[in-house]
């Protein structure tokens, strides 16, 4: 696990290992996720890149006698 410092300007640098596990590129857009007590950051994708993404997803889940 890394360890970032928050600078005075409300700053991090992402880790080197992490930008390049994710291929991550500067000026790319992050989503930023307050979820309990931490933070997450998840890179915005195009729409084109999603296409396919949910390909093979299991939908057969047993639903409410009312809902389709």
């Amino acid at each position: 696990m890394n360890a970032v410092r928050l600078s005075p300007k409300y700053q991090v640098v992402i880790p080197r290992d992490v930008r390049e596990n994710l291929n991550l590129i500067p000026g790319q857009m992050m989503q930023v996720i307050a979820y309990g007590n931490r933070i997450e950051l998840m890179p915005s994708k195009d729409i084109r890149e999603m296409r396919g993404f949910l390909k093979g997803l299991d939908t057969t889940v047993n639903r409410e006698e009312d809902r389709l």
